[in-house]
């Protein structure tokens, strides 16, 4: 008989057996050292250690439409593999008030930051004489850092198979989601209008879709890196939702007094999608809202495009848009004309 069992089928084997039996669950999305050493530490405090892992669905209902990275089948069967692991199981529920029922393990085990009485299970864990044990989770061990250290490397699979692209390099903040000074709240995120279409048309024309955008905030100390990747998470969930998806983002995290390579207007990000994606600048453009992006993308070499209406642009754009749709539109008629895109 294997680990992984039904939930009820567990319960059954823990009747007859006299030990003591800690049960703990979670996601586990992406095995990780953080996860191992936790369930480590859960079998030190049991004799049999009985891990619930979440649905796709239960995952997706506590994590958003982009989790879970792989399927419950996968994650139960790595869990069953570590050595310390006695049973797992797969359960729907968001919460685990009916593992517990069914279970009854002596030992709740729950890892984080949590306090025992904000455990909405803990009571049920109580009534029956069992007991609630808090395991920390180690530090900067997590699946969302792994997740965000793969959107920040250079390569994706799409560029491999391309040499050369075209690509249209765009600020964020006031040009695609409105300003905000200092973002760090992913719900204050608001696409400006015509982004999601404009995007789209940009997309289906064959151009690569590259943000630059400078976050002097985090050098300044007034949000931080975790700020801008929650914002960047619910930026492209909105995208993804209508089939948008952002090839790549660059971010200078730097303030002005730090001199560094990276700020706009400097061009160093187009030199990194030159070599890290194959783009060919002289095909790109640039679109943003104030004198730095103009800057960046003549610096860079690109054609580009404003959509403010910002006086003091030094230098003076190719092209005055209206809005991110007009911009749109001017790049796309442009390219028309000298052959290279197809008519809508």
């Amino acid at each position: 008989m294997g680990k992984l069992l039904t939930r009820e089928k567990i319960a059954k084997i823990l009747k007859k057996r006299k030990c003591l039996v800690g049960f703990t669950s979670g996601a586990f999305d992406i095995l990780h050292l953080g996860h191992v050493r936790y369930l480590n530490k859960a079998k030190d405090a049991c004799d049999i250690l009985v891990v619930g892992v979440n649905s796709d669905n239960s995952v997706r209902a506590s994590k958003g439409p982009l989790r879970p990275i792989l399927p419950a089948k996968e994650r139960a069967e790595l869990v069953s593999h570590l050595d310390w692991v006695d049973y797992v199981f797969i359960f729907d529920e968001v919460k685990n008030h009916k593992n517990i029922e069914v279970l009854k393990p002596d030992l709740y085990i729950k890892g984080g930051d949590y306090e025992t009485k904000a455990l909405t299970s803990a009571e049920l864990v109580r009534k029956y004489g069992g007991k609630v044990k808090l395991i920390p989770f180690v530090k900067g061990k997590s699946t969302t850092d792994i997740i965000e250290k793969i959107q920040a490397l250079p390569v994706t699979s799409k560029f491999e198979k391309k040499i050369i692209t075209k690509a249209v390099f765009m600020d964020r903040d006031g040009t695609l989601i409105e300003n905000v000074e200092y973002p760090k709240d992913p719900d204050k995120v608001k696409l400006l209008p015509g982004v999601v279409e404009g995007l789209r048309e940009l997309q289906n024309n064959g151009y690569a879709l590259i943000i630059v955008t400078n976050q002097p905030g985090i050098g300044l100390g007034y949000n931080t890196l975790k700020d801008f990747y929650k914002v960047d998470r619910a930026f492209r969930k909105m995208l993804h939702g209508d089939g948008v998806m952002i090839d790549k983002v660059y971010y200078c995290p730097h303030n002005l007094k730090e001199d560094c390579e990276c700020r706009k207007p400097k061009p160093y990000f187009a030199q990194r999608a030159q070599k890290e994606l194959g783009i060919k600048i002289e095909d790109s453009y640039m679109i943003g809202d104030n004198a730095s992006d103009a800057e960046f993308g003549k610096n860079a070499g690109m054609k580009t495009v404003m959509v403010s209406k910002d006086s003091y642009r030094v230098p003076r754009a190719d092209y005055e848009a209206k809005n991110f749709s007009d911009a749109v539109d001017w790049i796309l008629r442009k390219n028309i004309k000298k052959g290279k895109n197809k008519p809508r």
